[in-house]
This record gives C-alpha cells, structure tokens and sequence, in this order.
C-alpha cells in the first residue's frame, strides 16, 4: 500500500513538472525574451496533427481493422504499436501492423484495406488547425520559405492540404516515402534544406511527434513542438521544444516567437 502511495505521489510530481513546462514554454508574447525569440528563414511542418486535425484516423483505422482482420469490437492496438506507426512510411507501417498483430491476410491486403478511404478521409473529414491560416499568412509575409515534410504517402497530402486550403503556402510537399526512411531519421528535414536552399540553424521545425521533433532537434534545427489529443508522449514533445504549443493553444500563437 506504501509502494502504491509512492508511485501515486511520483506520478503526480511528474505532471506537475510537465504543466510548469508547457506553461513556461506557453508564456505570453510580452514575455518574451531576445533569446526565446527564433531568427528564421525557412519553416519546415508536418501534416497530420502540425497542420490539419486528421490524427482521429488512427482510432477509426484500428476499430476498423479489429473487425475486418481480428474478429474484434471496438479494437485498440497496444501502445507502443500505435505509436510506432504514426511516424512510419506508410506501407511500411501496414507491413509492421500486419507482423505485429499476427494478422493473417497479406500486407497487400492490409495497404488496400487501409487507403480504400483514406482519400475521401482527407478530402471530406480534415480540418486546418486552429490558427494555421494566421501563421502561415504571417510567415508568408515576412518572405519565410515553407514546405511541407509528411510521413503520410506522397498522393494523399495534395488532397489534405487543397481540400484545407494550404496549398499556396508552401514551395514544396515531401513524403518519407520518396526517401524510404521515417522521421526517427533527419533524411526528410535535410531533403527540406535543400529545398528551401536554408541552413538548418535558420529554420524551424513544427511537429507533433516527440519521436520526429527529437530528430530534428539532434539535426541542429528551431523546433516547435504542437499539442495533439490523439498523439501520445506531450512531455517528450515539451522537452524537445523550443517552443511548446499546449493544449488549448493555437498555432497563431507562435507568431511572436518567429522573426526573419
């Protein structure tokens, strides 16, 4: 029972840490120091969760995939599965589900099953995050470079990104899946340098992935890291941030974070 209390009091200390993070990390723009502020000349986002609220697919794909492949209602994978997918190139990912939860039907049959809806998804059901149009128009207007680094397959962002209206901000749209590698590698962000024509020391990264914004802190790049529901791991995500936007925090909020 003491062992219990113990963990109980652990566990609550350690949120208190993480709230006292975010909250410093969500500090008012008048509170803003010279060194928190990021000089910039490219900005590099992600897609799914960064930009677009689209990261609920994951809960419909597993209730769905339960009932198709394991005979399951209401199905939810173990965590570390869930988490691993997210940040993978995209048949990848359905080959590891495929081995991980024993299914028997071919990978092939799991990719088809997966991207039967994924378009209509994109195109009916995503939304742009809450103040990604006023950062963008922002960044746009002080001649900041932007493209877009997504793990979700290369045919799918254009969809996302024209049914939210994104598309005119960015100089470029790149997939890991054109490199063959995920973001627990810096292969996407430096493709993105080079085609901004940037150093990493003068860009921004904008994630919602602790495992990504890690990456890409270790690469040498700005960092922001965004809030996401249906993401897992917020304090990783916080101590890889320059930057943290919390929970109930918009991205516009960034603004005064950003100069050219």
């Amino acid at each position: 029972q003491l062992r219990a209390k113990l963990v109980k009091y652990e566990e609550i200390s350690d949120r208190i840490e993480y709230e006292i993070a975010a909250f410093l990390n969500a500090v008012s723009a008048g509170d803003i120091s010279e060194e928190t502020s990021m000089k910039i000349k490219g900005a590099i986002f992600d897609m799914d969760g960064t930009l677009v609220d689209s990261l609920f697919f994951w809960g419909v794909f597993w209730r769905d995939l339960g009932e198709r492949f394991l005979g399951k209602q209401d199905y939810a994978p173990p965590k570390e599965v869930d988490l691993k997918v997210r940040t993978m190139i995209f048949t990848d990912a359905m080959a590891y589900v495929r081995d991980a939860l024993g299914i028997t039907a071919s990978t092939d049959e799991v990719v088809s099953f997966a991207t039967e809806n994924l378009s209509d998804f994109y195109r009916y059901r995503v939304k742009a995050k809450s103040g990604a149009y006023a950062l963008l128009d922002h960044l746009k207007g002080m001649g900041i470079r932007m493209c877009v680094a997504s793990a979700t397959d290369k045919k799918y962002l254009p969809i996302a990104l024209d049914a939210c209206g994104l598309t005119p901000y960015f100089e470029t749209v790149l997939s890991c899946a054109e490199l063959g590698v995920g973001k627990d590698k810096p292969d996407i962000y430096l493709a993105a340098l080079a085609a901004l024509g940037t150093n990493a020391s003068e860009t921004c990264v904008f994630e919602d992935s602790f495992v990504a914004l890690e990456t890409a802190k270790k690469a040498g790049f700005h960092t922001v890291g965004i809030y996401d529901e249906n993401n897992y791991e917020q304090e990783r995500l916080c101590q890889a941030s320059d930057l943290y936007l919390s929970e109930g925090v918009s991205l516009d909020e960034a603004i005064a974070y950003v100069e050219a």
